[in-house]
């Protein structure tokens, strides 16, 4: 996503009510040039507006910063009842701000029916077989990686279903915190106060806002994607966490990308670390760069951005400080700032180098790192572990992967004026496989 300014918009998700329809109103913080609807004009300002046969009208009115500006509702009164009793269960699940996923998301009137069937014919032969399990899923924000991790999980999850005759409905408790601390923390009271049997937080800020809010609840908690979860101070040990919650890790082999780095580039020797200082996740990659850099006799210079224009600000110091090259861990913020600072970079001939490949996908050079596809799996396989074997959260050791995988982008690549093939030799005896992408303005979850 580029720009600079957060806005909230509310999501419009119709479903079939009889002839016609209705619609469930979601709130979900974007950017226009993000949003992945066409409706959304450049300013953030518009009013959308429906009708119905006169039945139903809905005035919607965007704006800019924290706050929705005003959702009008006029109907015929035989509806109004109907209505507010479906918008107040909705929102209310999910908080004022929150934002269910596209697992929540609306269908249309013969889906939602062939849904519930599903549904039902699933309890049934959970109870059956056992019981129901629900599963809370909390994704920290929209992110390549982090959506890959979400969709494992679930597909996980559901061939376990199969499997083992049981029903993990995730499909009810998942949602997107949209990187905002506030709508976390709804979203996780809102899991405890439906009981959920697990919760799944995805990245290190959501793995802390659940850990706090289940403190004192009987909830196992299996977080995936925290780089470091000793430091995030979420579990004791890696090998016994020590309290109920445990996961997986994608830690970053920070060496291991350094090493890439001077491959491509031995003459380096003025490097910028760009990262967030808010994140937790970034703090040991970043210590293990500066001790790595130290070691070789390499100058480096740190700038951190907790915000988009932050971050833009920082791309634009290194820029202007002349580094040979950039590296950035596996941070959520920075990423999240990548289609904005990309190519500031690439025109200043400066390869960005960074611990997740949802970086290339939005336009560095290279990321480095573990395969989310199987971090999700194993995430889904924790849980299935908890609730089915009865196996001890707090001793059970936290699951990390070897990183090895090296994503390249092409579009970067040529733009840097580095062969690709050359590039490939390079640091072909330096990780264990290398993929080839291109710049994705946008990414679908």
């Amino acid at each position: 996503m580029s720009g600079t300014t957060d806005y909230r918009l509310i999501r419009l998700m119709q479903r079939e009510i009889s002839a016609w329809g209705f619609f469930v109103l979601i709130h979900e913080r974007a950017t226009p040039e993000g949003w992945r609807g066409s409706w959304m004009p450049p300013g953030g300002e518009v009013v959308w507006t429906t009708s119905f046969f006169d039945q139903l009208q809905l005035n919607i009115y965007f704006g800019r910063g924290p706050d929705i500006m005003e959702v009008n509702i006029m109907k015929k009164q035989f509806m109004a009842a109907t209505m507010a009793a479906l918008m107040a269960a909705t929102l209310g699940a999910c908080g004022s701000s929150s934002t269910p996923t596209a697992t929540t998301a609306a269908e249309t009137k013969a889906e939602t029916t062939a849904a519930a069937a599903d549904t039902t014919a699933a309890t049934e032969v959970a109870g059956e077989a056992g019981k129901e399990y629900k599963v809370g899923i909390v994704q920290f924000m929209d992110h390549p990686s982090l959506n890959q991790i979400e969709e494992n999980v679930e597909k996980e999850l559901d061939k376990l279903s199969e499997e083992k005759g049981v029903n993990f409905n995730y499909k009810d408790y998942t949602f997107n915190g949209q990187g905002d601390a506030t709508v976390l923390n709804q979203i996780a009271s809102q899991l405890i106060s439906d009981d959920v049997d697990i919760i799944i937080p995805i990245a290190t800020p959501a793995a802390q806002v659940v850990q706090s809010a289940v403190e004192g609840q009987d909830i196992p908690v299996v977080f995936s994607a925290v780089s470091d979860p000793v430091s995030a101070k979420l579990v004791a040990s890696m090998d016994a966490p020590g309290a109920n919650i445990t996961g997986t890790s994608d830690a970053l082999n920070t060496n291991a990308i350094m090493d890439l780095m001077l491959a491509v580039n031995p003459d380096t020797d003025y490097v910028g670390l760009l990262y967030s200082n808010s994140e937790d996740s970034s703090k040991q990659p970043i210590e293990d760069a500066k001790k790595y850099l130290d070691g070789k006799g390499i100058k480096y210079i740190e700038k951190t951005g907790t915000k988009t224009d932050e971050v833009q600000a920082a791309a634009d110091a290194l820029v202007a400080e002349g580094v040979d090259a950039v590296f950035t861990p596996t941070d959520n913020t920075i990423q999240q700032a990548e289609l904005g600072i990309y190519e500031k970079f690439l025109e200043a001939g400066i390869p960005h180098y960074a611990g997740a490949d949802s970086f290339a996908l939005n336009g560095a050079f290279m990321g480095y790192g573990v395969d989310y596809s199987n971090l999700g799996v194993a995430t889904a396989d924790t849980v299935a572990e908890i609730l089915l074997d009865g196996k001890d959260t707090a001793s059970l050791a936290v699951k990390t992967f070897d990183n090895g995988i090296a994503t390249i982008n092409t579009d970067s690549c040529e733009a840097l004026g580095l062969s690709l093939d050359t590039v490939k030799s390079e640091i072909q005896d330096l990780c264990t496989q290398i993929v080839e992408t291109k710049t994705e303005k946008e990414f679908s979850k």
